[in-house]
């Protein structure tokens, strides 16, 4: 430490005056007499509660407390006083603070503060809502039985350039409850509906569904915005459903929609931000560009969804909207075409993609993403037995270092580079590769399913499902998130929570509920009900490995040996790879042959296609978790976790 620096333990409290840099270049003399004014209101609260005011950012006040208690306190007083002043003044007259607070060590020089808990703290700030507070868990943790206001949990955050995640709280202020009990849906939770093509040449559809996935790529990265999946949304992909209808069904406050044309070189691209609750238009342009400008404008929709919103950029989250993935057009085009391809997961589709994504690498050597999608395309491949495992990986590292060399902060090739890591057993690179894709996009669903899967196989239950359950609330209708989420629930004692899941969407998902009332009956002993639910999954997804396995292990259990087996002889004819091994060892588990059970564990293991939470935690598999080999194949999944 240098001479002049002390280190100690303090509350941190970040403050923003909402949508000061947006009001600036509407008009600017109304920003400064806004910015004045809310400076000479703000001030004298500090001193009141024992805070020292450190400095200014900008519209931003940085100041210290000794007690979290204190610094809480302080915060309620102010957004209290200012309610009740904008309560009689017009919208764009309003001073409206958004209030992060953090408890942690920071680091004076001279009178400055500095550290992690100042980073913490400005990063919380932007979660809270217009007029909110949001309080880091080691402040909740000291106020929790002293603060005179609930307060309650926005879940885990993982917060740029914070290493670890970071459990946000919301302080629910009295005058908000009849707001909430109006509408509960949160203006930053966003959805993007798929872009409707009005292309002469049906063949363009690709390039509408394209822009779609580029605008919900580009609006995740901002971190005060929670923004719905591109699988939940493009089921709504020619809907005749009204706005708010689809507001309630994905929970989200905000829709932004639109259209695209393109002919020739020529696009038009036309978008608009509704607000839910409101039934209002909160924003709207049209833009008639060429091919080149298409970057263009998917940034500046960016930047226009952010600041309707009262969601301050930060400066890298600037840069990264303001940086082009390419300077080619045909290779951008190519990598869109794979990308709607590679989603069919079919053997044709996926190596089709693959060509795709390495004609735009020839196009240009420095396009990252089409290297994450080369990436993809050989893992997909691998991972359904399609090409060998060892040599797949070889190209996918090759591929993912060449992407993150080029652009170390391409949110999808971390997220990639996690699940390779996972693949191939590194279990800590796994995590934190998943950690890094969700600092640069906290809206990726997959990378908190990884990090619910990583909890699994460590022992903590109660993480998965919280994992699971954000991944779940960014992809709702997703199915695969449906029936995963109702499995955990099922397999950490909340049985009532996954069959309540499981009816609200019957209809989004009926092969995965399906699936899953199967093993929640399998699991109560009642084959016959278990067998009722198995029809008619197996007429949705009547192909192995999953149907043709529950169908093996409820031979199995009904004591019809001989229908087991040829469950098991249908799986290996299938010739779906070694993540057969799985369900071939689960109807031998059903059969009480254990032997076989930990012997086609152990060949999925050693294959990296071993599924370690189900091993772990589901009761179908309760036998074989008491045999003395368990423990041993345990300890080889976790080897990588020490």
């Amino acid at each position: 430490m240098m001479s002049g620096e002390q280190r100690r333990l303090a509350a941190v409290m970040f403050t923003d005056l909402v949508g000061y840099t947006a009001l600036t270049q509407r008009n600017e003399a109304l920003a400064m007499q806004l910015l004045e004014e809310h400076r000479r209101l703000v001030r004298p609260f500090f001193p009141r509660h024992n805070g020292r005011e450190v400095k200014t950012i900008g519209d931003a006040f940085l100041v210290e407390f000794a007690s979290a208690l204190e610094a809480t306190r302080c915060a309620f007083d102010i957004q209290q006083s200012l309610n009740e002043l904008n309560s009689g003044r017009r919208e764009d007259r309003r001073v409206l603070l958004r209030v992060g607070i953090h408890l942690g060590d920071v680091i004076h020089d001279q009178n400055d503060v500095y550290g992690d808990a100042v980073n913490i703290a400005s990063r919380i700030e932007p979660l809270a809502s217009p007029g909110g507070i949001c309080v880091s868990q080691q402040v909740y943790d000291q106020i929790k039985n002293k603060f005179e206001f609930p307060l309650t949990t926005l879940g885990e955050k993982t917060l740029k350039n914070v290493s670890q995640p970071v459990e946000v709280y919301r302080v629910v202020l009295p005058w908000e409850k009849k707001s909430e009990s109006e509408s509960s849906l949160e203006k930053t939770r966003i959805a993007v509906l798929p872009f409707t093509s009005m292309s002469p040449d049906p063949n363009d559809q690709y390039f509408a569904d394209g822009i779609t996935e580029e605008i919900i790529s580009i609006v995740s990265g901002i971190s005060g915005l929670s923004v719905i999946s591109r699988t939940s949304v493009m089921s709504y992909k020619g809907t005749t459903k009204k706005l708010g209808e689809i507001g309630r069904e994905l929970d989200v406050g905000s829709i932004l929609e639109g259209s695209f044309r393109k002919a020739g070189n020529r696009v038009r691209i036309t978008a608009q931000l509704i607000d839910v609750a409101g039934d209002r238009h909160l924003w709207a342009q049209n833009y008639d560009k060429t091919l080149d400008d298409i970057f263009a404008v998917q940034s500046e929709i960016a930047e226009k969804v952010a600041g309707e919103l009262r969601v301050r950029l930060v400066e890298s989250e600037k840069r990264t909207l303001e940086k082009k993935p390419t300077e080619n057009i045909e290779a951008y085009t190519c990598f869109l075409r794979g990308r709607e391809l590679l989603r069919e997961e079919t053997e044709t589709s996926v190596r089709q993609a693959l060509s795709l994504f390495e004609k735009a690498i020839e196009l240009d050597p420095r396009f990252a993403r089409a290297y994450v999608g080369v990436a993809e395309s050989h893992q997909s491949l691998a991972t359904t037995g399609l090409e060998p495992f060892d040599v797949s990986l070889s190209i996918v590292k090759a591929s993912l270092e060449r992407a993150i060399n080029l652009d170390p902060d391409l949110s999808e090739a971390h997220a990639s580079l996690s699940e390779m890591h996972y693949n191939e057993d590194d279990l800590l690179g796994a995590k934190a590769e998943a950690r890094r894709a969700l600092e640069l996009n906290p809206s990726l669903p997959d990378s908190y399913w990884m990090l619910g899967e990583l909890a699994a196989d460590n022992g903590e239950p109660d993480e998965m499902v919280r994992r699971i359950e954000t991944a779940y609330r960014l992809d709702p209708i997703r199915p695969r998130f449906i029936w995963l989420l109702g499995t955990a629930y099922l397999w950490t004692g909340r049985e009532q929570e996954a069959l309540e899941l499981w009816k609200r969407t019957a209809e989004l998902a009926p092969a995965s509920i399906y699936r899953g009332m199967t093993e929640y009956y399998l699991a109560k002993g009642n084959l016959e009900r278990a067998a009722e639910f198995h029809a008619k999954f197996e007429k949705l997804e009547p192909s192995p490995p999953r149907a043709t396995s529950l169908g093996g292990i409820i031979a199995a259990l009904g004591g019809d040996k001989e229908r087991a087996l040829l469950a098991v002889k249908k799986i290996e004819d299938a010739r779906i790879g070694p993540i057969g091994f799985n369900y071939i060892g689960y109807i031998y588990h059903a059969l009480g042959d254990l032997d076989s059970f930990f012997e086609y564990m152990n060949k999925a293991f050693e294959a990296h296609t071993i599924i370690p939470s189900t091993l772990m935690y589901s009761p179908l598999l309760a036998k074989g978790r008491a045999d003395p080999r368990y423990p041993e194949l345990v300890a080889k999944l976790r080897r990588q976790t020490a």
